[in-house]
């Protein structure tokens, strides 16, 4: 059975990242949390750890989810709609249903490293 990786292609990731991050940016409720960010770097770590969530062969580096997130106060609210733009990223460069849904599942999986509701933040 072919990986998620092998039904995909990195171009297409890649591809699916710069919708994504397009997207995000669009959107006034998420565009303060990147104001400061090097975009190009954050797009790269993405591409990188989308690609071995779909068990490509690149592996993630950077900080573990809960580190780089942790300062950010990002509410549950804000995590499905990031979440949902990704979603929708993937279904319109055309990846296979299955991948989509692997990809929902790992965002249910990491959701508790990321969202910090404003006062879990503060404390």
């Amino acid at each position: 059975m072919a990986s998620y990786y092998e039904k995909t292609s990195a171009a297409t990731i890649r591809e699916v990242v710069d919708r994504f991050y397009a997207a995000v940016l669009d959107d006034p409720d998420l565009k303060p949390y990147f104001d400061g960010v090097d975009l190009a770097r954050l797009k790269r770590h993405m591409v990188t750890l989308l690609c071995s969530v779909l068990g490509g062969p690149e592996v993630y580096e950077g900080l573990d989810l809960a580190d780089a997130h942790q300062d950010m106060g990002i509410t549950g609210e804000h995590y499905e709609k990031v979440g949902g733009l990704l979603v929708t990223a993937l279904r319109e460069h055309g990846a296979d249903e299955e991948v989509v849904q692997h990809v929902i599942t790992v965002l249910g999986q990491v959701r508790g490293a990321i969202v910090r509701q404003p006062s879990e933040a503060a404390g």
